[in-house]
């Protein structure tokens, strides 16, 4: 791919600090499934990544994490932006992916494909951040979740636009891959929830 204005534009003001921030939100967020968090760090993205996707692609991908995109974000300029900003290489082998980001409207067929690590090291897997159009905390527009499991006192629940259809059927098919399995955060423009392998999530 030819490195474009897009791609090397963007990024952190202030790296250390600003990964540091989206670091610990991010860690928050697997400790306290379901909490929607808001990105305050502009980072620069090219579209059609979203500005929270393109925060946590600067501060969790580096040289030695190879990252996924689907169809819409490898046509465009964002796969040459991650590389010139984290050292970060592109697969389109799925299983070797410690990142995938999946643009909104882009719905994955399977959650198997991905890496999903094993018994002793279920730790290497991938990490699925899949843009939606809008999360909501209170009642209204999009479809409901009602969520429970570790860090969650009884249920939470959340409202998401734009979530694929056959995410409940994935996500079942994922838990009962435990303590195997991947780990998604949803975004959706500047917002956040990350949703452990460990979650339940129900309609």
């Amino acid at each position: 791919m030819t490195i474009t204005s897009d791609a090397l534009s963007g990024g952190f003001s202030e790296p250390v600090f600003q990964s540091q921030s989206v670091f610990r939100m991010l860690m928050d967020g697997m400790a306290r499934p379901g909490l929607i968090q808001r990105i305050v760090s502009d980072a620069g993205q090219p579209e059609p990544l979203g500005p929270a996707a393109g925060a946590i692609a600067l501060t969790l991908c580096d040289h030695e994490t190879p990252v996924f995109l689907s169809a819409g974000l490898a046509k465009s300029t964002v796969g040459a932006w991650i590389g010139f900003h984290t050292g970060a290489t592109l697969t389109r082998e799925k299983a070797e992916a410690r990142f995938a980001f999946l643009e909104a409207g882009a719905a994955p067929t399977s959650f198997g494909l991905f890496a999903l690590g094993s018994q002793e090291y279920p730790d290497r897997s991938t990490t699925l951040v899949l843009e939606v159009k809008a999360l909501h905390e209170e009642a209204g527009a999009g479809q409901k979740l009602t969520l429970s499991g570790p860090g969650i006192l009884q249920s939470r629940d959340i409202w998401v636009e734009g979530l694929p259809e056959s995410f409940h059927r994935l996500w079942i098919d994922n838990r009962a891959l435990f303590p195997r399995g991947i780990d998604v955060i949803l975004t959706a423009d500047t917002d956040l929830l990350c949703l452990p392998r460990t979650t339940r999530v129900g309609a």
